[in-house]
C-alpha cells in the first residue's frame, strides 16, 4: 500500500474531534472514533428549537442553544447538533451524524453518518454519505456524495504508485475547508479534495486525491440545431 500523500485539509478541528482524528487517514474519523464520539453523549440533551412537526426519534440526541430543527425534518440519533445549527423541512439525518456550530443541512437533504465542520452546509437537495465536510463547505443544489460501491467492495482511493486501502465498504468525500461544489456535481466514493478547492457544475468527480486551491472544470460542447417542425 503506497504512503498517503493528502493535500491539506482542516486548518482547525474542534477539540472533542482533534483528539480522534488521523491525519493521515482522516476517513478513519468516521469509524470507531465517531461512533465513540457519539456514544459519550447525554440520552438526551435539548437547548435548542424544536418547530412543531419536526420529529426526533432514537437516543443520544443533543441540540446545543441557537440551533433550530425545523417542521418536517427527521432526526434519528445518536446525533450532534452544535451551536446555531439549522436543519429545513425535509431534511433526514441518520446513522450518526455530528454538526459543527452553525452548520447547515438544508430541505430535502439526506445526512447518513458524517461530520459537518463548522459552518460547513448542505443546503439543497444533496445527498452526504459517510463524509466529512470542512469549515465553511458549501455543497451547491443538488450535489451527491455517493458512498457505495455497486460491487459492493471496499473503498480504494487511487493515489501515484497504486492504490491506497481505507478499510470501508462505505465511504463518500473528505472535503477540505472552504470546498465549494457547483449544481449536480457528483462525487464517486472515495473522493479527498483539498482546500479551498472548487468544482464545477455538473462535474462526475472520479475516486482519488485533488490538490487544494485548484478549480474543477466541466466543458460542454453544445449543438445547437434548427427545429425540423419550426415555421418558416
Amino acid at each position: 500500500m503506497p504512503a498517503a500523500n493528502l493535500p491539506p485539509l482542516f486548518a482547525q478541528l474542534p477539540a472533542e474531534l482533534a483528539r480522534l482524528f488521523d491525519p493521515a487517514a482522516p476517513w478513519a474519523l468516521l469509524g470507531e472514533p465517531l461512533g465513540q464520539l457519539l456514544a459519550e453523549l447525554p440520552s438526551s440533551a435539548i437547548e435548542g428549537r424544536l418547530d412543531p412537526g419536526a420529529q426526533i426519534l432514537g437516543d443520544r440526541i443533543v441540540i446545543s442553544a441557537g440551533a433550530r430543527v425545523h417542521a418536517g425534518a427527521v432526526i434519528e440519533g445518536p446525533v450532534f447538533l452544535g451551536r446555531d445549527v439549522q436543519v429545513l423541512p425535509g431534511a433526514y439525518l441518520r446513522g450518526g451524524v455530528w454538526l459543527g456550530e452553525g452548520a447547515r443541512v438544508g430541505a430535502n437533504t439526506e445526512v447518513k453518518r458524517a461530520v459537518f465542520l463548522p459552518g460547513a452546509r448542505a443546503p439543497h437537495l444533496n445527498y452526504v454519505g459517510d463524509s466529512i465536510l470542512g469549515a465553511g463547505v458549501n455543497l451547491g443544489a443538488g450535489t451527491i456524495l455517493a458512498n457505495f460501491r455497486h460491487d459492493g467492495a471496499d473503498i480504494e482511493i487511487p493515489v501515484a504508485g497504486g492504490r491506497l486501502a481505507t478499510g470501508r465498504r462505505k465511504l463518500g468525500a473528505v472535503l477540505g475547508d472552504n470546498v465549494k461544489t457547483g449544481c449536480n456535481a457528483v462525487l464517486y466514493p472515495g473522493v479527498v479534495v483539498g482546500r479551498e478547492t472548487r468544482i464545477y457544475p455538473g462535474v462526475q468527480l472520479r475516486s482519488g486525491v485533488y490538490p487544494a486551491g485548484r478549480i474543477v472544470k466541466l466543458r460542454q460542447e453544445l449543438e445547437i440545431v434548427e427545429r425540423q417542425d419550426s415555421a418558416p
